[in-house]
């Protein structure tokens, strides 16, 4: 029998509403209890004085680029990148190449990652065939090949009569349909967030009723079919007002917002960094704020990183021409930790947007220390200066706009079922 014990920790589990100095222990793969002064024969003890102690980070929206782009990303260098940010689960988008429309495509996705990746990795499926926006998948086999969830993430589906399919049979199989929500054609060519920054810079622009529009579509539409929707990567104070709106109604509908569109605002494009450039793009002080307020008040359930790889020769290009994306793995708690900082967020709740909300939506496994409860768990240095360097991370690529600032709150450990995949003195560990 295979023994961890987390001595001394601050226990902060979302699912029990539980912050309490204990000890946490873990029994073959599972959380066997928590108190004071565990002892256990033979356990690999990890002294977590000082530190938080919760539910591993689960991450209901990144790009692992495998298969198909892996110059960029793939799902062993993603995986260990999310095993140092304390991410014990991750769900995966669809815009692969080939496109994971096809169950083989969803079943080589997970059997990869079960070879390759030191975390859980689950497959979203596309929503249409070839992120199109004209024909359904076959929600049904993609289902049962392992798919969590739909999206054609990267694309907004402009027939509003297929995405009223899409979410008709969506209740069929059972899943959520994570949305793209942005109109296109409004869009054009933006490439910064339409306002004072885009006019002084220069460059096309893409307003956020590009945003605003899709919102409010896609929840008509939701509430003519009683599916579930939700929302990815949210970056509009109208948006979050819809949604709020939807919930009041009560749709079934969540929502999402990343950790840069909690933190930056538009002024960070102003020296053309293509690490800033992003999907939807950084947006003006006032939508900033409404996001943390939405997350704060529940609105938005999960704080979802959008990690998006690429290769350095594609960001050092003009920003018009650039891809849009950052990383977003190993940066994402200690940036998100300024929610905790300002009083916005309390250390609990902050672990709750980390996990437990993803784990709602998705319905995966996570989210609580609860004995019985599967051992993914994450140990946290709330006080922890750091430098982060991505040339130094384990991602393949390094477009941060984050490269080169000093960070506070670092990951000490991550634990899947009980073992150590991380441990910052050691690096990213085999199971």
């Amino acid at each position: 029998m295979k023994r961890t014990l987390i001595r001394g920790g601050r226990i902060l589990d979302p699912a029990t509403r539980t912050d309490a100095t204990a000890d946490l222990l873990i029994e073959d793969g599972r959380v066997k209890g928590m108190g004071e002064n565990l002892e256990a024969e033979r356990a690999e003890v990890i002294d977590a004085q000082g530190c938080w102690v919760a539910p591993g980070f689960v991450d209901m929206h990144t790009h692992l680029r495998e298969p198909g782009q892996e110059y960029k990303e793939d799902i062993q260098s993603g995986g260990r990148a999310a095993a140092a940010g304390g991410f014990t689960s991750v769900a995966c988008m669809a815009n692969t190449d080939p496109v994971n429309d096809d169950p083989s495509v969803t079943k080589f996705i997970i059997d990869t990652a079960r070879k390759n990746s030191p975390v859980r990795v689950y497959p979203v499926a596309a929503a249409t065939i070839g992120l199109a926006g004209e024909v359904m998948t076959e929600m049904s086999a993609l289902r049962d090949a392992g798919a969590v969830a739909f999206s054609d993430d990267g694309r907004g589906t402009e027939d509003a009569n297929v995405m009223r399919h899409v979410l008709e049979y969506s209740k069929m199989v059972d899943a959520v349909v994570m949305v793209h929500a942005e109109d296109e054609c409004l869009r054009n060519d933006g490439v910064v967030n339409e306002g004072f920054v885009s006019t002084q810079l220069g460059l096309p622009a893409n307003p956020s009723a590009a945003e605003e529009i899709r919102v409010a579509r896609d929840i008509a539409l939701t509430r003519m079919t009683g599916a579930r929707l939700h929302i990815a990567h949210v970056s509009t104070k109208r948006a979050v007002h819809y949604i709020r709106e939807a919930r009041d109604e009560g749709l079934q509908v969540t929502g999402e917002v990343s950790p840069h569109h909690l933190t930056l605002t538009d002024k960070e494009t102003l020296g053309f960094d293509t690490s800033t450039k992003m999907a939807p793009p950084l947006r003006s002080a006032e939508d900033v704020e409404a996001c943390r307020q939405g997350l704060v008040d529940g609105v938005l359930d999960a704080i979802a990183t959008d990690h998006a790889p690429h290769a350095v020769y594609e960001k050092d290009v003009e920003f018009i021409s650039a891809p849009c994306g950052i990383l977003g793995f190993e940066t994402a708690y200690p940036v998100v930790m300024d929610l905790v900082r300002t009083d916005e967020l309390s250390p609990l709740d902050l672990m709750d947007r980390m996990s437990l909300g993803a784990v709602r939506i998705l319905g995966v496994p996570g989210g609580s220390l609860e004995p019985g409860s599967v051992a993914d768990v994450v140990v946290l240095d709330p006080e922890a200066i750091w430098k982060y360097d991505p040339a130094q991370g384990y991602s393949k690529s390094r477009n941060s706009p984050w490269a080169g600032r000093e960070m506070v709150g670092q990951v000490a450990y991550t634990l899947v079922e009980g073992d150590v995949v991380f441990d910052r003195e050691r690096g990213v560990l085999e199971r």
